[in-house]
């Protein structure tokens, strides 16, 4: 009885047989594999998913920042007229007033008040050369407004003193003997062009948007340029127009139609700009591996083709109201 016991207890002590250890390992590395392979279609998941986000953040950051000076445009605090204005830039004289302004995007960029939005079609129309070299087949935008609350005074910064009928620009920090302060307000006037450049500063070799600003210093105005959105690739716009004043949009144009070109032969006076459509093509900042871009890219009145690389992109549009743009 106590021999049976005593072989029993050496079975029991005698370890795992070689069969039940191949066993074990094969289940082992199975589960290791199946991890692997989890973490794996996880961790592709995350880059996927992380390469969308980044791509559409951009796209509406530079959307909302474009947006937010298109639907003010012509606002010049009490008055939303730019030919009333004096001082403002004509076809005779770019600055009539003789006022300190920057004249590296041109003589009239700051002062043609008259026209709140213009824009160049498909090209870099600006004077004022680009940070790197601007975008090919990408427009160009220039919007001029004033800032939506009225400011103090200031010598040296182009500013807007205006009531509701009438307004005058400025740059000596001077209200205008004509002007009552009770019934006139003080806005300081903001310029800005919107462009595509070829190479970002913070990223070289990644196309980016970029916009001219107008600004002060110590010596007077001046023209800054701004990086805004690393990964543009092209910006496009159209405007809709009201051709018989019924504050409905008839049709959409290109910036280079000359229906919308106070300068040009083909002008109607009566058209009005009611609205902006924007397109942007944005693409991630480095290649993605496993994907390859074969899209036909067509926004606007552009054909951009297909870019055939391992860049994600995204194509956004967004149709905005210029609540007081008028030509």
């Amino acid at each position: 009885m106590n021999k049976r016991k005593h072989q029993q207890s050496i079975r029991s002590a005698g370890g795992m047989t070689l069969v039940e250890l191949m066993v074990a390992l094969a289940v082992g590395s199975f589960l290791i594999i199946g991890a692997v392979q989890v973490y794996n279609q996880s961790r592709q998941a995350y880059v996927v998913n992380d390469s969308i986000a980044r791509v559409q953040e951009t796209a509406q950051f530079a959307l909302d920042t474009i947006e937010a000076d298109l639907r003010m445009a012509s606002n010049f605090g009490r008055n939303s007229r730019g030919d009333t204005i004096v001082g403002r830039a004509t076809t005779v004289n770019p600055n009539p007033s003789g006022l300190a302004v920057p004249v590296a995007c041109g003589l009239d960029w700051a002062l043609d008040v008259n026209r709140p939005v213009e824009a160049d079609n498909n090209v870099y129309g600006l004077a004022c050369p680009a940070n790197n070299a601007p975008q090919a087949n990408s427009d160009t935008i220039t919007v001029r407004r004033a800032t939506v609350a009225a400011q103090p005074l200031e010598n040296g910064r182009l500013q807007i003193q205006s009531t509701r009928l009438q307004g005058q620009l400025i740059d000596n920090g001077v209200m205008p003997a004509e002007f009552d302060p009770l019934t006139s307000q003080t806005h300081n006037l903001i310029v800005n062009s919107y462009y595509v450049d070829g190479s970002s500063t913070l990223i070289p070799g990644v196309p980016t948007l970029r916009r001219h600003t107008l600004g002060v210093d110590a010596g007077g105005p001046v023209i800054t340029d701004i990086e805004i959105a690393p990964g543009v690739e092209n910006l496009q716009i159209q405007f809709g127009i009201d051709m018989n004043d019924d504050n409905a949009v008839d049709r959409y144009v290109d910036p280079d139609d000359p229906i919308i070109n106070p300068l040009s032969p083909g002008w109607v006076p009566t058209a009005k700009v009611m609205t902006a459509r924007v397109w942007l093509i944005v693409r991630s900042i480095t290649p993605e591996i496993g994907i390859v871009d074969n899209t036909d890219y067509r926004p606007g009145d552009v054909i951009i083709g297909v870019p055939n690389d391992e860049f994600r992109r995204m194509l956004v549009s967004k149709t905005i109201l210029l609540r007081n743009a008028r030509t």
